[in-house]
């Protein structure tokens, strides 16, 4: 196994690339803006000049009429710090390839690893490695920046947030960018309970920041309401956490420590893995959000930019779901188990409320916000089904999900950049004046609905089939989800796309070369890991086998045919522990069953 810090460096250089885009000198001047009509987030676009404001279309650099030399400056220094911020995150993405391709999964269960003593006197380390699920999803947050800092390209500029200017620099948009995914690969690959904390928190700052200084609408509520539920979340988190390093020094007479491995041996009470066991999950149900803590998503979805949405959708709400994963079972396997059909039954109310308020929806943004809060549903239910195929699945969804909604935000972006409006009634017979992005937002949208041949329908297909072979109930009502989705999303579709071309859209411009270059990447790898989904399950299925193990689970094993007679009671049941154990001595002596036509 290679010695060098992969893990280190790919989390170091996107920081670096902030830092980097901070030191260029000089701010951005503010530039005159282009009120939307009525001074409305959603109000009709100004048609004679709105696509050449800068919103649909490129940063040339060219002078524009009135525009003073300090202004011209001000938007070379503004170039410079996108292209700084694209290089960097391209350099993550380029060394997270390469440390992927040295990962084995046959391997050790975590690698790459590093661990140094941080503050010795409390048992805190600098701990990071991964397992098969950390990587896949530090690749799809490495995936997902640069695609996110080429679509954003002009949503920090002064043009961008309608009647109100933005309140801070363009650059400092961008830093923010490279310092969330230095923070967010820090969540995935520390093994360190305390380091992950800190990393945990620390999301919050340059996501406020990013909805709060850039967003639209009512971005302040927005921010400090998606502040205010994470920090919640974060102070019950902090207790559990406290009282694990306690129990960890058994009394006090050893040293405690924070180090996960050695916390999965911990020997604790019911009574306090119970309590443990919520204060972490509350924390990360509020992160992925699962119902009913799902409230601050749309609002704060709906405020961001797009670009803003798709992180939060598409990265920050994974920690949820990867937590559960992560430290909910494994340093609490007995209160998973105790909590597990509450977790099913929020799941699956989950599934099925976010999807029927999805089909309501006025609001582009909105509804695509409500479809997450349906599929983490799903993600969650495969994650507390306690199967091989569920987790794998719920794992595979995870990556699929953030390139798939992160592909539907993007162009819904672009939508509402050339239209000026967030309204689903304001659009109509897009199809015909921009075939290309309509064909783009179909398969995205198709995507969002699993689709088979889509990357998205072999995750959800895996969640629900691993889910029923132990709660077939929680697995049918959650298939109702998928009818659902399809009612959401080709409604929406059939709304925005099809029909007469309303005058507003009329000389609505296609996609441009740098917004292919965005969507472009995650359409390709929807479709791929939609026909050949194998080398991501490569990685994920022994790291979840390894979970399983931890919380002393195993597949349910389907009772053998022969025995359906003795036991026809296991057909009415979901686990016939009864039936099983009465016949298990005698299952070796039932006979092979020939398969041909011939007689035994």
């Amino acid at each position: 196994m290679s010695t060098f810090p992969w893990l280190t460096v790919i989390g170091a250089l996107p920081l670096a690339g902030a830092l980097a885009v901070v030191a260029i000198p000089g701010t951005s001047p503010a530039r005159a803006a282009v009120p939307a009509a009525g001074g409305d987030d959603d109000a009709a676009p100004d048609t004679g000049g709105a696509w050449a404001a800068g919103l649909g279309g490129e940063d040339t650099g060219a002078a524009e009429p009135g525009e003073t030399g300090v202004q011209r400056a001000g938007v070379s220094r503004d170039t410079l710090a996108k292209w700084v911020a694209l290089g960097f995150s391209l350099a993550t993405l380029v060394l997270t390839i390469a440390m992927a391709v040295q990962f084995s999964p046959s391997g050790a269960r975590y690698q790459f690893t590093q661990t140094y003593e941080w503050i010795p006197q409390f048992g805190v380390h600098y701990a990071v490695g991964v397992d098969g699920i950390a990587l896949v999803l530090i690749g799809m947050t490495a995936v997902l920046i640069p695609v996110v800092i080429l679509a954003s390209w002009h949503d920090a500029d002064p043009d961008s947030i309608g009647d109100r200017a933005p309140r801070r620099s363009v650059k400092t948009y961008f830093a923010l960018v490279l310092v969330l995914e230095t923070l967010v690969i820090g969540v995935f690959a520390a093994t360190d309970v305390f380091l992950f904390y800190v990393f945990f928190e620390a999301m919050l700052i340059p996501m406020y920041f990013m909805i709060g200084s850039f967003g639209v609408g009512q971005r302040q509520y927005a921010a400090v309401k998606f502040l205010l539920y994470s920090l919640l979340g974060g102070l019950l988190m902090l207790v559990a956490v406290i009282a694990l390093y306690v129990y960890s020094t058994h009394g006090g007479t050893r040293p405690g420590t924070f180090l996960l491995v050695p916390l999965t041996h911990l020997v604790l009470s019911p009574v306090a893995q119970k309590w443990m066991f919520l204060g972490f999950f509350i924390a990360f149900a509020i992160k992925a959000p699962l119902w009913p803590f799902h409230t601050w998503l749309p609002d704060a979805a709906t405020a961001a930019q797009p670009g803003t949405a798709v992180l939060l959708v598409g990265v920050l709400d994974k920690v949820g779901t990867f937590g559960m994963l992560r430290y909910c079972l494994e340093l609490f396997p007995s209160a998973s188990r105790y909590f597990t059909p509450l977790v099913i039954v929020l799941s699956v109310v989950g599934v099925l409320y976010a999807a029927v308020v999805a089909v309501g929806q006025a609001d582009l943004k909105r509804l695509v916000a409500y479809t997450s809060i349906s599929h983490f549903g799903l993600i969650t239910l495969g994650v507390f089904a306690l199967t091989s195929e569920s987790q794998s699945g719920a794992t595979l969804y995870m990556v699929n999900h953030g390139f798939a909604t992160g592909a539907l935000f993007l162009i819904v972006g672009f939508m509402i950049v050339r239209r000026r409006s967030q309204r689903i009634a304001d659009y109509g017979g897009v199809q015909k004046v921009a075939p290309v992005l309509a064909g783009l937002f179909l398969v995205s949208g198709l995507a969002g609905l699993s689709l088979p041949g889509l990357s998205t329908f072999v995750s959800e297909f895996l969640v629900l089939v691993g889910t029923f072979t132990r709660y077939r109930i929680a697995a049918g009502f959650a298939t109702v989800g998928i009818i659902l989705a399809a009612i959401y999303i080709l409604w929406m579709y059939q709304r925005t796309m099809t029909g007469p071309v309303r005058p507003e859209v009329q000389n609505m411009p296609d996609l441009k070369a740098r917004e292919l270059w965005a969507v472009g990447p995650l359409i390709a790898l929807i479709i791929f890991f939609g026909f050949y989904p194998q080398p991501l399950l490569n990685i994920i299925n022994p790291a979840v086998r390894d979970t399983l193990s931890t919380v002393h689970s195993t597949d349910p094993v389907p009772p053998h045919p022969a025995l359906q007679a003795r036991c026809p009671q296991s057909q009415q049941a979901d686990v016939s522990v009864v039936c099983a154990t009465t016949t298990s001595a005698r299952v070796s002596a039932v006979p092979m069953i020939p398969t041909t036509g011939s007689n035994p």
